[in-house]
C-alpha cells in the first residue's frame, strides 16, 4: 500500500479547493478504498488547524479536520521525531513544521504531498508530489 504524508499546506489546498486539488481528490479516493494510507505528523496538523482557525474559526476548523481523520491518520510525535525534525532543520534550513512533515515521510518511507517547493532540498532522498503554487 502506498503511504502519503500530508504537509499543512496540502490540508489547506484539499479543504479550500486550491491549485492542485485534483490530485489531492485522487489521494483521498484511493483512502477511501484502502489503497492508499494518508498521513499528518500531529504538529503539521496543527499548523493546519491554525490556518484554518484564522479563516473559519477554531470550532469550524477543529470540525472539518475531525472529519478529514476518517481519512488522514495523525501522528504523535516522540522525542526521537524531534530529534530528526531538528537534524532535518540543521541539514537543510526548512521551518521547523515542515522538517516534521519530512521526517515522517523519510521515516515512513513515504511521499511527502506539498506545495512548498523548499522541499526539493532534499533531492532524491525524500520523495515529494509538489502541488501546484499558487497563481498570483
Amino acid at each position: 500500500m502506498k503511504i502519503y504524508v500530508l504537509d499543512a499546506n496540502a490540508i489547506t489546498r484539499y479543504l479550500n479547493q486550491g491549485p492542485g486539488v485534483e490530485n489531492l481528490d485522487r489521494l483521498f479516493v484511493q483512502a477511501r478504498r484502502g489503497e492508499a494510507r494518508l498521513l499528518i505528523s500531529v504538529i503539521n496538523r496543527g499548523e493546519a488547524l491554525y490556518h484554518l482557525a484564522k479563516r473559519a474559526g477554531k470550532r469550524e476548523a477543529i470540525d472539518t479536520l475531525k472529519t478529514l481523520s476518517h481519512y488522514v491518520e495523525s501522528v504523535a510525535v516522540t522525542e526521537d521525531h524531534a530529534t530528526g525534525a531538528t537534524s532535518l532543520k540543521l541539514t537543510y534550513k526548512l521551518g521547523y513544521a515542515d522538517c516534521f512533515a519530512a521526517d515522517l515521510a523519510l521515516r515512513m518511507n513515504a511521499t511527502l504531498v506539498t506545495a512548498d517547493p523548499e522541499f526539493a532540498k532534499f533531492g532524491k532522498q525524500l520523495k515529494v508530489l509538489f502541488l501546484p503554487r499558487h497563481s498570483a
